[in-house]
């Protein structure tokens, strides 16, 4: 096929998880139902952050962004693939998937650094604890909040403006429910050596580098623990960071697996079923974690439900 004269009339066509159409409903049904109880469950965790006092702390402040990201995260691709189950309209204009892939790309990248943070939050936390509030000041963690955003959205404008470079041709074909950074460079008609090159290094520098750094940061804290000498210490030490090793291991462990799954098998689709890990059901879990495994959110959150409930009851009886 010849490359397309005019790129901007070029559509994608996103296959999505399966082509039975006695299973799109199930799918519909099963996704609106994750995208919702993912919206919900950290909106919660942001109002409890910002209403209770108790949890006016950078390790909170940083779950609270974690969670807003995996709100932004989920309602980059879940809402088009369900209006696209809904329409039976598969296809996604060429500057749609550029601009749904560079979101993509910037939460993605937020998530990882975010629970890099968090990481380095529990090391000071633990491991200089006389002057924790003193290292993790106000200042520091927004300069790390920029940082943040700065980094993942410069990263996801140069991997946008490498494909834009790229030349597509007609019928194009993602075997994903939303345009995916490989799948779209995989479908490209000109030379993608460039785009692989910056591919890989992006993937070794923001996503081993972080990981390098939470791998690092719980070596120290575990040789600061066994120094402690009460095993009451020890515990309550441990029972911070259980919260946010779970959320570190979920994230990385699904997205490693994804990742193994499309090195050992080319199979489309059950690449496409991998990422729904990462993509959908870790953002999901994680209100359940922090809610579930921190007694200061679970608090919290049940005193958030109590004014709610007040609130309520006063409306109703005016």
């Amino acid at each position: 096929m010849e490359p397309g004269n005019d790129t901007l009339r070029l559509e994608f066509l996103l296959l999505g998880l399966g082509e039975n159409p006695e299973l799109q409903s199930l799918i519909c049904g099963l996704f609106l139902s994750m995208y919702l109880v993912t919206v919900l469950g950290n909106l919660l965790i942001i109002l409890a952050t910002i209403s209770d006092s108790h949890l006016h702390m950078p390790m909170y402040f940083f779950l609270s962004n974690l969670s807003f990201v995996d709100i932004c995260f989920t309602s980059t691709t879940i809402p088009k693939m369900l209006v696209n189950i809904q329409t039976q309209r598969k296809s996604i204009t060429y500057a749609g998937c550029i601009t749904e892939m560079c979101f993509f790309l910037i939460f993605a990248g937020l998530d990882s650094l975010l629970l890099t943070i968090m990481a380095y939050d529990r090391f000071v936390a633990i491991c200089h604890p006389l002057h924790y509030m003193v290292i993790m000041n106000q200042r520091l963690c927004g300069l790390l909040l920029l940082v943040s955003w700065f980094v993942s959205f410069l990263h996801a404008l140069l991997q946008s403006l490498m494909v834009l470079r790229l030349s597509f041709c007609t019928d194009l074909e993602i075997p994903h429910f939303f345009c995916e950074l490989n799948q779209v460079v995989q479908c490209a008609c000109s030379d993608t050596f460039l785009n692989d090159l910056v591919i890989y290094f992006a993937a070794v520098l923001l996503g081993g580098g972080p990981l390098a750094g939470i791998l690092y940061s719980y070596c120290k804290i575990v040789f600061s623990i066994r120094a402690i000498s009460s095993a009451q210490g020890k515990y309550k030490a441990y029972s911070t960071c259980v919260s946010h090793l779970s959320v570190v291991s979920l994230f990385y462990g699904t997205s490693l697996g994804v990742y193994l799954s499309s090195a050992v098998t080319q199979n489309s689709h059950s690449i496409a079923t991998a990422s729904v890990m990462y993509t959908v059901v870790t953002p999901m879990l994680n209100p359940f974690i922090y809610s579930l495994r921190n007694k200061d959110v679970k608090s919290a959150l049940r005193r958030l439900c109590d004014t709610g409930n007040k609130i309520v009851n006063c409306a109703e009886t005016e």
